[in-house]
């Protein structure tokens, strides 16, 4: 037991020298030392305010009073763990070992026994910070939704992991199986290994039920899942875009790394071979999208020739939520951190939708990096360039919408979304999408990207690309019209142009288009 430690699993607690300190009754100042613990960056003032304290209360004096309460708790009086200067805040995390953090790095030990993965997932179903919630601070509430998400991931990959363990019996490892499956329910691995579980106890009538339960629950979702009777490998259906190779069963590795203004950004890698680079584009989330209905089967591609990486920009998915800036300045520049993360010195860059923009002003910036430039249905100017007043007030009129009913059981403000992104869609992945969007981001920052995305402009940026361009746009695209990528590609210097029979800004999986897409990427590149 360390000296001083912050338990977050449960009900918050600070132990000094194992014996619990009082926390001040504020649920607001106990949030905030939650908030400052977990994200281990420094947080400007105004932004803490924001989150927490609304006017016509004395925000910045509640926060200085706050502080003063948290300081009596976490302070020694010759080590100052809280940091504060007249803009920012900050608790830097190696002055405050937590709970979560020794689980951490319990998932990257390969030897740990199986009685401590036991007790680890014990500890994680304890829930994160337990009666935190504030009713009256949506972006708070939304950021430790996302929070608890990260750690309903980690509960399953700790019962995984017990199920797996060589020191558990099946009728042991069937209970964390079932929890695995629970928690990742588009995971194929997680339904394999169920079945290979109830088949290694002789109970074969529960796996004939969960085949055709997996069958149908994977197919409704425009997925196929893989049986495990001799390697968990095996299709059950054909393969739309080609044979698939174990890619579709490996491991993505997620890393994170931080920018230059203390945003942590999440990116995953996969596969082997040639690098190739995804720009991040409206929304993404690592782990979720990996088993999805729309990305996953284009995601798994490309990956099967190539190192695939790719990563949550800033505000959304495995990344910071609460961050100062969301424009497309910092999405390139979280771009720069990934790329420097990890070590690349010259790749193929793809941009899809606003991450074409994305990708233009990286080549631009940085063209001895890039060797080949990918866009898909992008886009060079935001909706606020050169619009009509008409166009203005409609595009305001959404941003509104968004931020009062994005995080509603209700999804009829994300439909709003959807229904452009993939008009060809079947309901059950629409509505998938519609889910996926209310876990990936906050209604705040939803709003903030739909703005930050009217603002782009790198109009000037496009004759100056001097990396070979292939540039795809679907014929029917009903979030940008086919003629703005004929544009695109027509302002960059000797760009290919290849006009895809769709109607989906989002290709989907088993539409001819998806496989044209893929053939002509690998073309290009070849």
């Amino acid at each position: 037991m360390p000296e001083f430690q912050i338990n977050l699993l449960g009900e918050m607690s600070v132990l000094r020298r194992g014996e619990p300190v009082s926390l001040p009754a504020s649920k607001k100042t106990r949030a905030l030392l939650a908030l400052l613990v977990l994200t281990g960056r420094p947080h400007r003032r105004d932004r803490l305010c924001e989150i927490f304290w609304e006017l016509p209360d004395d925000p910045r004096a509640s926060l200085r009073w706050s502080l003063s309460k948290l300081r009596a708790v976490v302070d020694d009086s010759d080590r100052p763990r809280i940091i504060a200067d007249r803009e920012r805040i900050r608790i830097t995390p190696d002055t405050c070992p937590t709970d979560i953090g020794r689980l951490r790095a319990m998932q990257d030990d390969d030897n740990v026994p199986i009685g401590s993965l036991i007790e680890a997932f014990e500890s994680l179903s304890e829930g994160l910070l337990l009666g935190s919630e504030l009713s009256n601070q949506p972006e708070f509430d939304s950021w430790l939704q996302a929070e608890r998400q990260k750690i309903d991931e980690m509960k399953a990959e700790f019962a995984a992991r017990i199920g797996r363990h060589p020191d558990i019996t099946p009728d042991r490892a069937l209970a964390y199986a079932e929890i695995h499956r629970q928690l990742m329910p588009f995971s194929r691995a997680a339904a394999a290994f169920l079945i290979r579980i109830n088949r290694q106890l002789g109970n074969q009538e529960t796996v004939t039920r969960l085949q055709q339960h997996f069958t149908r629950h994977f197919a409704e979702a425009g997925l196929d899942w893989y049986n495990d009777r001799e390697s968990e490998a095996k299709s059950v259906q054909p393969e739309p875009l080609g044979e698939r190779r174990d890619i579709m069963l490996e491991k993505q590795l997620i890393h994170f790394c931080r920018s230059d203004d203390g945003v942590t950004i999440a990116y995953a890698e996969i596969g082997q071979g040639p690098p190739l680079v995804k720009a991040a584009n409206w929304l993404s989330h690592l782990e979720l999208d990996w088993n999805a209905p729309i990305w996953s089967p284009l995601f798994r591609e490309l990956a099967r020739h190539h190192r695939f990486i790719r990563y949550d920009e800033r505000g959304n998915g495995l990344s910071d939520w609460l961050v100062p800036e969301i424009s497309l300045n910092s999405f390139v520049t979280d771009l720069e951190t990934v790329v420097e993360a990890t070590g690349l010195t010259r790749f193929p860059l793809l941009g899809i939708s606003q991450g074409a923009a994305v990708s233009v002003e990286y080549a631009v910036r940085h063209p001895d990096r890039v060797s080949h430039l990918i866009l898909f249905g992008g886009y060079p100017s935001g909706w606020r360039i050169a619009a009509d007043e008409q166009t203005i007030r409609e595009r305001e009129a959404v941003l509104a919408l968004t931020e009062n009913g994005w995080g509603q059981e209700n999804t009829a403000y994300r439909h709003i979304f959807s229904a452009t992104f993939m008009p060809d869609a079947s309901v059950e992945t629409l509505a998938w999408f519609d889910e996926f969007q209310r876990r990936t981001t906050s209604p705040q920052n939803a709003v903030r990207f739909l703005s930050a995305f009217g603002d782009i402009d790198v109009r000037d940026s496009l004759a100056r690309i001097a990396v070979p361009t292939l540039v795809l746009h679907s014929r029917g695209d009903l979030r940008i019209p086919w003629t703005v990528g004929r544009d695109l590609a027509a302002s960059i210097p000797g760009a290919q142009f290849v006009l895809l029979e769709s109607n989906n800004h989002l290709l989907l999986e088993g539409e001819p288009a998806a496989s044209q897409f893929v053939q002509s990427v690998r073309d290009f590149l070849a």
